[in-house]
This record gives C-alpha cells, structure tokens and sequence, in this order.
C-alpha cells in the first residue's frame, strides 16, 4: 500500500479518530482531513476539502469516513466517480433521529439528505454497533422506537460490517490503588450544552446527585458545564494519562444516555475497573454484560433503586476489565478493520 495514501475524513478529532490512525499506519499511508461541526464554516470547508481530495487524487487508494454527513459527501462522490472504494464509519448520531431531543442527523432536512446520499452511495458501512443498523428503541418513550440504519433509510443496499471500537488495555488497566467510597464518574463532551447534557443522561445524575449527598460525583469533559450540587466535580478534557488515573480513583461510571452508539469512555473506564452503571441503549447493554447494572427504561426510581441495593450489599460481580479483555481488544479491532478496509 505504499505509495498509495487513504484519506480518512471526519468532523472533529477524537480519541477513536487516533485509535484508529495508530491502527491503520503501521501497514498503510493514511492522511487525517478534518472537516468542521461548524454550520457557518460549512460552504468554506466544502470548497477546502474538494481542493484537498483533487490535489491528493492521484496518490489516493481509497477514502474512509468518519460518521455519515457532510464531511462524507464529496470523499463519497469522488469514489463514484473515480472509482475508488469509500468507507464510512457509523457512529451514532449519523443513524439516529430523535427530533424530541434535538439528537441526531435525520431531524435536519440538509444532514439528512447528506447523510441518505452518503451511506447510499458509499461502498462499506462499518457501524461501531449492532444497534445502529437497526433498533426497536424503548428506553426514553417519548423518543420514536424505529431508530438505526435500516429503519430510517428502508431502501438502503450498501454493504454492513459491524466492528465494535477496541481499547488498549495495556494503557487502560486497574492500577490496583485505593478508590474512594460511593465515588462515580461519567465523561462526555459538550455537555454545557443544555440538549447534549440530556442526551449523555446528565439529568439523571445530577437528580442523583441531590438525592445522595454523601456519594460523590465527577463529571469529565466540558469545565463550562454547571451543576448546583455540592458533591458533583465538574472537570474539562483531560489527556489519557490523568484520565486513567481518575478512573482508578472511582467506583463506578455512569453511561446513563439516552442514545448512544459505541461509548469509548465507557469502555474505558470498565478497563480500568469501574463497576459499570449504564441505559439499555446502543452497544452499551453489550459492553456492560453482567459486569454491572443496565437500566432497562428512563426511570429514576429504578435507577436509584438498583444503586442503592448495588452499593449497600456488597456483592461479586464479573470483572469488567476482564470483559473488555475478552470482548472488545484493541487486537480485535484492528485485524477486522484492516481486513474490511483490505489492508
């Protein structure tokens, strides 16, 4: 594959973004193009990145996307035209519509056509979970249960591979240190936004929060969101390193979201030792197996019920580092992922 180059499009650099250029690099030259989440900025990154793909072209092998949308457009005409495969992989928000919560790419008439064209016309779909490609979703009622590839595109006939993320658990690991009682902690970005902090469940907790005031709780990825409870930590973006760390000093991690598709952090933090608490949503009641609890419908009383017989009456669970071990390696997804994208 030298010589020849992939161009790995997406809208924001991320964790995942970097897992999978460490992945991807030792057996292929890869070039990372990031577009933008910006809707202002959209017209100047559409002219930016069809310059960038014309200027690469000849030394372009094949294009993969991250997510479906209007970053995946133009790398997803170009290998019509051109003939080059074009890869795109699913997320989360790209198969979702929630419009009752503001989530999702199909509830905006622009995204959606975007989103339908690329997926359509793209030559491999590899969604991070099974449920994106199609889902009867009953967590949160008011919420439309036909959610998921198939279900929102009926006509749909490109090829699907689901190839779940994968975590370095050489990185991500229980250093074995001291963790403070009824401690829990939850990642997730944007969330000082008011609609983002429900979708990652964030209402949830902090009703936690003010129900237990001798549990603590630590909130990582947005130093701008505001919680009124006292035993709620509010952190910014942290880098790995302090982040395994952090998670070693907590008992459990909340995954409380009302849609998601594959959480990283959530993974993470299970290798790391965390008792995992999370929805019955997306891949998470697979991540979580029988390592912690799974809340099958948005119900606070059910919710504070299960914690409450989970954290009173100490009782053996399966490892969750154990599970991400066995079922979600870094090792697992790299051979599937360079064996779909042929490498």
């Amino acid at each position: 594959m030298r010589g020849k180059m992939i161009l790995y499009t997406f809208p924001v650099r991320t964790a995942f973004i970097d897992r999978d250029l460490e992945m991807i690099r030792p057996v292929a030259d890869i070039k990372p193009l990031e577009f933008t989440q910006s809707p202002v900025k959209l017209p100047f990154y559409f002219i930016l990145q069809f310059l960038q793909l014309l200027w690469f072209l000849p030394r372009t092998s094949q294009y993969l996307c991250f997510f479906g949308g209007y970053h995946s457009v133009l790398p997803v005409w170009f290998g019509k035209v051109f003939g080059k495969k074009c890869t795109i992989q699913a997320g989360g928000t790209d198969c979702i519509n929630m419009p009752e919560i503001g989530y999702g790419n199909f509830r905006k008439k622009w995204l959606r056509k975007a989103t339908v064209y690329s997926f359509k016309n793209c030559s491999l779909i590899l969604p991070v979970a099974e449920a994106l490609v199609k889902q009867d979703y009953s967590f949160d009622p008011q919420i439309n249960p036909k959610q998921g590839l198939l279900n929102l595109i009926p006509d749909l006939k490109t090829l699907i591979q689901v190839i779940p993320n994968g975590f370095d658990t050489d990185f991500w690991r229980d250093l074995g240190k001291e963790r403070k009682p009824f401690s829990f902690i939850s990642v997730a970005t944007g969330t000082s936004n008011p609609s983002r902090a429900i979708v990652k469940g964030y209402d949830l907790i902090e009703k936690l929060a003010e129900r237990h005031p001798n549990w603590s709780f630590t909130l990582v990825g947005d130093s701008a969101y505001f919680s009124s409870n006292k035993n709620v930590t509010v952190l910014g973006k942290m880098k790995p390193i302090d982040l395994l760390k952090l998670y070693n000093s907590h008992q459990f991690y909340l995954q409380l979201s009302i849609s998601e598709g594959f959480p990283n952090a959530l993974g993470e933090a299970m290798a790391c030792g965390c008792v995992p608490v999370g929805s019955a949503v997306g891949a998470i009641p697979e991540i979580i197996g029988d390592t912690g609890i799974v809340i099958g419908q948005k119900d606070f009383s059910e919710l504070d019920n299960q914690l409450e017989e989970l954290v009173s009456t100490p009782k053996t669970l399966p490892s969750s580092q154990n599970r991400i071990k066995t079922y979600f390696s870094f090792s697992n997804r790299k051979i599937n992922l360079l064996k779909a994208l042929a490498l």
